[in-house]
């Protein structure tokens, strides 16, 4: 593991490994967890951090890996702080997601049944209910094709309404009007 960068936000496959950035003025610490297919959680700590970006550079990790975080700081819901570390987060920048959300009183992260209401705090893992974060390989391969590379000054950029035009024109067979079909019918 290595430094990372703190752009772009989210998991960022390069085509060697993955940059994982998260922002998070008032954690104390964080970390990033992946899982395996069946589950297994790995935590490894996010060391460092600037300008509230916290980031790591996973040299091994893939596209397809499954992860999310745990964030450690205060918890203190009078100041607004409810940091709780036993509850695994969702990045938001995330690319992709994966499995479904198993809905329980778990992902509170408070005791739900407390006197106290929302001022306890919660110690049930909720890991194994969340869905998580996937890695993706956002490269797309254009095969054969190529950019027409038509300076501005010399393009036409038409625009219309399909329905529009579709919608009544003769030569559209009937069943594509109003389509996209419509559109590119002979």
């Amino acid at each position: 593991m290595s430094p990372g960068k703190p752009y772009p936000l989210g998991a960022t496959w390069d085509g060697a490994g993955v940059n994982f950035a998260l922002f998070s003025e008032h954690a104390t610490a964080v970390e990033l967890c992946l899982f395996d297919d069946a589950g297994n959680e790995e935590r490894v700590p996010v060391k460092d951090r600037a300008e509230g970006v916290w980031r790591c550079y996973l040299p091994d990790a893939r596209p397809g890996q499954l992860y999310g975080y745990r964030a450690h700081g205060p918890y203190e819901p009078e100041a607004g702080h409810r940091f709780n570390p036993t509850k695994l987060l969702l990045d938001p920048y995330a690319k992709a997601y994966s499995g479904e959300l198993d809905w329980s009183a778990d992902h509170f992260g408070y005791k739900f049944s407390s006197d106290e209401a929302d001022l306890s705090m919660s110690e049930i893992d909720n890991a194994g209910g969340m869905p998580k974060c996937r890695v993706v390989d956002e490269a797309f391969t254009w095969g054969d094709d190529r950019r027409p590379e038509t300076p501005l000054s010399e393009a036409v950029i038409y625009e219309l309404h399909v329905k529009g035009f579709t919608q009544l024109h003769p030569d559209v067979p009937e069943e594509l009007r109003g389509t996209y079909a419509g559109l590119a019918s002979d």
